[in-house]
């Protein structure tokens, strides 16, 4: 069993990267293409990301670094635009693990839930509204937005999920891995300055 969950974890993490699928559809697709079928047996998300690293180091070490230095400009730029809503970076641009097909997660932390979409439309950005599963399994609502990326010269996914602003202090509990699940402004600047 263990075995194959590592071919599992190995494939899907392929697809993660070459195709910039989640990680949900790809552990699916990958168990499929093998012959397997229904969840279980499927590796966890720690060991698809530890196989996303191992497939990074291994095929991308010469253009991951960059992809990941544009997406965290960008992210920062997001973030300083909507500092006033307390905004968070989540996922694999926060945790190193992003390429050119990642898309950004920001994660808003609001007093009124409304308010982030009126700045949108107040700054003339074009956004699209949709309902996401939310770090603690809920339901949230997220403002996904299409914004070009000045190290990428292309267009790249930028989701801002709207959290109520108490729901901060559970966000910050260390994950599996002892690490910080999400980082603020002043942390994402810290990882920049590090990445220099």
């Amino acid at each position: 069993m263990v075995n194959l969950e590592s071919e599992i974890a190995a494939l899907a993490a392929r697809w993660v990267v070459e195709e910039g699928l989640e990680y949900g559809p790809a552990k699916r697709r990958a168990a499929k293409s093998l012959g397997l079928s229904g969840r279980g047996g499927l590796p966890s998300n720690d060991k698809l990301e530890d196989a996303v690293m191992e497939y990074i180091a291994t095929f991308c070490a010469d253009t991951q670094p960059a992809e990941l230095l544009a997406l965290r400009q960008l992210a920062l730029a997001w973030m300083e635009r909507l500092i006033d809503f307390r905004p968070y970076l989540a996922g694999a641009v926060w945790h190193g693990t992003a390429t050119r097909l990642s898309d950004i997660y920001i994660q808003l932390f609001c007093d009124d839930c409304k308010s982030a979409e009126i700045a949108l439309i107040d700054q003339h950005v074009s956004y699209e509204p949709r309902t996401v599963k939310g770090f603690n399994g809920e339901p949230v609502e997220a403002l996904s937005v299409h914004a070009f990326c000045p190290g990428l010269q292309e267009e790249i996914g930028v989701h801002l999920m709207i959290y109520d602003c108490d729901d901060v202090r559970g966000a910050l509990k260390p994950d599996a891995k002892g690490r910080v699940p999400r980082g603020d402004v002043s942390a994402l600047r810290r990882l920049l300055g590090e990445m220099a």
